[in-house]
């Protein structure tokens, strides 16, 4: 009884240190987000690199319109 009431105890002491570190790196984390949200840094960074790839996407576009545009106009008599 004494040895299935100590490995008993010990599981549940090494649960608790799991839950404990656990809920210490959730607000640790929780706070690094409030920080970045106060600073400015982070989604904007993201946003900014969005952008960009969008921009260059849109030109590709544009440019492959235009190729396809004047194909077309050097084929037709004006």
């Amino acid at each position: 009884m004494s040895q299935e009431l100590l490995i008993a105890a010990t599981a549940l002491s090494g649960l608790l240190v799991v839950a404990i570190t656990l809920l210490k790196g959730w607000q640790d984390w929780l706070e690094l987000k409030s920080r970045e949200l106060e600073t400015g840094h982070g989604k904007r960074e993201i946003e900014g690199g969005a952008r960009e790839g969008a921009a260059r996407i849109e030109i590709a576009d544009l440019k492959e319109r235009i190729r396809k545009l004047e194909a077309i106009a050097s084929g037709v008599d004006l």
